[in-house]
């Protein structure tokens, strides 16, 4: 079981944390995503990361803005967003999956409920 949460309504240029915790199953092994969802559109990868060695990919969109983390018991991961435009603006999903980062929606099996990230400008 994945818990989002850490969402919430910022301006422009404005930084939130993310929070994403595991429970119910040992994820050590796992590779943890975000992935967000803004009003119409589909929902697209931000970021994942490998859990067992720190390993991260980026979406070009996030680059140099966002960072991934985790805690040292791979129990939650946690995402830094800086420089928040509006176009962040999205419900944000943690999701996880055995194996290395991927993109796609789909190899991820695992999801957590959302949180609603509202940039302003």
């Amino acid at each position: 079981q994945l818990q989002a949460s850490g969402g919430g309504l910022v301006q422009a240029g404005d930084s939130l944390r993310l929070s994403c915790a595991a429970s119910g199953r040992t994820v050590g092994s796992y590779t943890m995503a975000w992935f967000r969802q803004a009003p119409g559109k589909e929902r697209e990868f931000v970021v994942g990361i490998m859990l067992v060695s720190g390993s991260t990919y980026y979406a070009d969109s996030v680059k140099a803005r966002f960072t991934v983390s985790r805690n040292s018991a791979n129990t939650s991961v946690y995402l830094q967003m800086n420089s928040l435009k509006p176009e962040d603006t999205a419900v944000y999903y943690c999701a996880a999956r055995w194996g290395g980062v991927v993109t796609l929606r789909s190899a991820y099996a695992y999801w957590g409920q959302g949180t609603l990230v509202t940039v302003s400008s």
